[in-house]
């Protein structure tokens, strides 16, 4: 199956029976991203989050009254 990375728009081939090409094919929201990217994403975000820049902000769950 030929694949396109979002980031890079490099066009890479991975196996058919893989569990990537499996989700790919079943739910097209998914996106491809090629092994470079995903690991440079990675080390930036581990970077961040030891400087101590990092935030995650995350939606407070509602407390439901019922």
């Amino acid at each position: 199956m030929r694949v396109k990375c979002v980031i890079c728009d490099k066009v890479e081939n991975i196996d058919n029976e893989s569990m990537i090409a499996k989700r790919l094919r079943n739910r097209p929201i998914h996106t491809y991203m090629c092994t470079e990217c995903h690991d440079r994403i990675r080390d930036k975000t581990n970077a961040r989050i030891e400087s101590g820049n990092f935030r995650m902000y995350r939606s407070r769950p509602e407390k439901d009254e019922w």
